[in-house]
């Protein structure tokens, strides 16, 4: 019975932590590998809540022992634990601490690492803590200068952005993204890029913005990526909402990443030149004109005083 087991590694952790008379130091080694034994029996035993309070315990006896590596990697095992019990909203403050303590010893891949992976857990419900654990796998990278990885962090991080509509930051992030990019000399991956720049500047509503990041990095781009901007340019240029569509439906901006082909869709389009309306003309609003030579007429002018039937017996109009 692995729930038996586990509770018999715990009587023998909590054993090695006792002190006596000649013992004055709690054996944490012994106590954090004892904790660790029984997290592994109470997860193979379906007792999930156990599971991850073990492990908990085996990290903090591994920190008093100043062993950040292990400590760590107990936190890990944590977070897979709040996997399974769907506790995610727990998921990143562990992933802030085991990064924290991969860095301290000295292991900022794992940090970086650890963060990119409870950020993919935590992408579709928690966008946010996603969001935050994406750009602290960035920073770390680029402490290391590990542009390369973080060029991939960083791409995470826009699409984010932009999936949650903050598209001020989102275009802040693709420019740094490609300037990652640059020192690796990507031109492909910069033209892709300078495509998502161009739909995000649009999506902002910025028209200029859009057409500078087109002439700074169109240059990256290939022929079907540069003749689809210049059209969908120069149709927000004409105010044409049907170009600007086509432009938007071209084969390779529906096949780009997932939150740039939803935001193509999003994209208001130019409203269009509108004819300026023609002058209301208020029928009767003023008398009609009678030339006095048109004679004696039966009929009273439009709008004017109407003449009594004697008057024009005796004389008709003076």
């Amino acid at each position: 019975n692995k729930i038996e087991e586990a509770q018999e590694h715990i009587r023998q952790a909590e054993k090695s932590l006792k002190t006596s008379l000649l013992k004055w130091r709690p054996d944490f080694d012994v106590a954090a590998d004892e904790y660790n034994k029984a997290a592994v029996c109470f997860r193979v035993g379906k007792s999930l809540e156990q599971s991850k309070e073990c492990f908990l315990k085996s990290s903090d006896c591994y920190k008093q022992n100043r062993s950040w590596f292990h400590a760590a990697k107990c936190l890990d095992q944590a977070i897979l634990v709040c996997k399974d019990m769907n506790k995610l909203n727990e998921i990143r403050q562990l992933a802030e601490k085991s990064c924290y303590l991969y860095q301290q010893h000295g292991s900022p891949e794992s940090g970086s690492s650890v963060c990119d992976k409870a950020g993919k857990i935590l992408e579709v419900s928690y966008p946010e803590d996603a969001l935050h654990l994406f750009k602290q796998a960035l920073e770390v990278s680029m402490i290391e200068d590990s542009s390369r990885q973080g060029a991939e962090y960083a791409s995470k991080v826009a699409r984010i952005l932009v999936k949650l509509q903050m598209y001020d930051q989102a275009a802040d992030a693709i420019r740094r993204e490609i300037g990652l990019h640059q020192q690796h000399e990507s031109y492909g991956a910069i033209g892709r890029l300078a495509v998502a720049l161009v739909l995000v500047q649009l999506a902002r509503g910025d028209y200029v913005a859009a057409e500078k990041a087109f002439k700074e990095w169109g240059n990256c781009c290939d022929v079907s990526e540069v003749q689809t901007l210049e059209s969908l340019l120069q149709a927000y240029d004409d105010e044409d909402p049907e170009l600007a569509q086509r432009a938007l439906s071209s084969p390779f901006i529906r096949h780009m990443d997932v939150e740039y082909a939803k935001l193509s869709r999003e994209i208001p389009l130019p409203k269009g030149l509108q004819a300026a309306p023609k002058a209301n003309v208020i029928e009767n609003a003023t008398a009609s004109y009678v030339s006095p030579n048109s004679g004696g007429s039966n009929e009273a002018p439009s709008g004017g005083a109407n003449l009594d039937d004697d008057e024009e017996e005796e004389g008709g109009l003076c």
